[in-house]
């Protein structure tokens, strides 16, 4: 009998270079035809490994899902950025690896992030999603995500609307 452990932990030095291959094939197949492509391939080269190392060694709140000592997705979470709301936390990114996508492990990910926000008193957040990016909107509705406010995100040239769901409230 083959037994596999799948499990929501805080990031390690040693996860970095998983991360962020992670975050370059979740985001290509995330946003390839929303992001103009140059832009996209500017963002994913600034978050290497040097970079996830350097968040983790600051003391970020990153999680990651660890299937079987594979990296499979990350959730970063902490303060809001953006103090006047009335959210006091806020999920930055959730993303999962192609593969692990639609089985369930980015709730098991978001649910860890809430709960730990919630633990440190922050139990109204709100989610960030580019709005033409239809199945992060769809994930976020889904969980119960209340649409609360747009804004605008420049990518080089382009403005692209963004979307903030609101939860605990």
């Amino acid at each position: 009998m083959v037994e596999t452990v799948i499990t929501i932990r805080r990031a390690r030095l040693s996860d970095a270079q998983d991360i962020a291959e992670v975050h370059d094939a979740a985001w290509r197949e995330a946003y390839l035809g929303i992001i103009p492509g140059s832009e996209l391939e500017k963002m994913i080269q600034r978050r290497g490994a040097r970079w996830w190392r350097s968040a983790i060694e600051r003391g970020s709140r990153l999680c990651v899902l660890d299937f079987d000592e594979v990296i499979g997705g990350y959730v970063s979470y902490g303060r809001n950025r953006l103090p006047h709301m009335a959210q006091r936390g806020e999920i930055f990114e959730l993303y999962l690896a192609p593969e692990f996508q639609g089985l369930g492990f980015g709730r098991r990910l978001f649910e860890a992030a809430r709960h730990d926000l919630q633990q440190n008193g922050l139990d109204a957040f709100v989610v960030w999603a580019l709005s033409d990016n239809a199945r992060a909107v769809d994930f976020y509705k889904h969980l119960g995500g209340r649409y609360v406010r747009q804004a605008e995100e420049r990518f080089g040239k382009e403005l692209l609307p963004r979307s903030a769901f609101a939860f605990g409230e």
